[in-house]
């Protein structure tokens, strides 16, 4: 149990820190307060409805057991496509978001509004 601990601290201590840098530059670009980032929950809710300007219905499927997977899935390929963005840039942002953000946040690209593909 103890390996279980220490490997879950080390995986959080790598991960979330890594998508906060990223959501901190990602969400000024998508014209959202960079503080949003810092705050649990409702940087979740301004990720889908502010930045992949999904409806608020997406927000409460990310907060559903099981089926939160897919929809973090199409979250994050709506955010790609936002900022033109390839599909697989997207499943990387999903998968790996720690590395992802940060890249997109510090990249060059754009936000790009538009309709939702996925909601509203």
């Amino acid at each position: 149990m103890d390996d279980l601990l220490w490997y879950l601290l080390v995986w959080g201590a790598v991960t979330v820190p890594g998508v906060l840098l990223g959501w901190l530059r990602v969400f000024p670009k998508a014209g959202q307060p960079w503080w949003a980032a810092l705050v649990p929950l409702y940087n979740i809710y301004v990720l889908v409805v502010g930045v992949a300007r999904l409806s608020t219905l997406w927000f409460v499927l990310v907060l559903i057991p099981v089926v939160q997977i897919i929809a973090a899935i199409l979250v994050n390929l709506e955010v790609a496509r936002r900022f033109g963005k390839s599909e697989a840039f997207g499943l990387g942002l999903a998968l790996l978001g720690f590395v992802f953000y940060p890249l997109l946040g510090f990249s060059s690209d754009h936000y790009q509004e538009g309709t939702a593909e996925f909601g509203e």
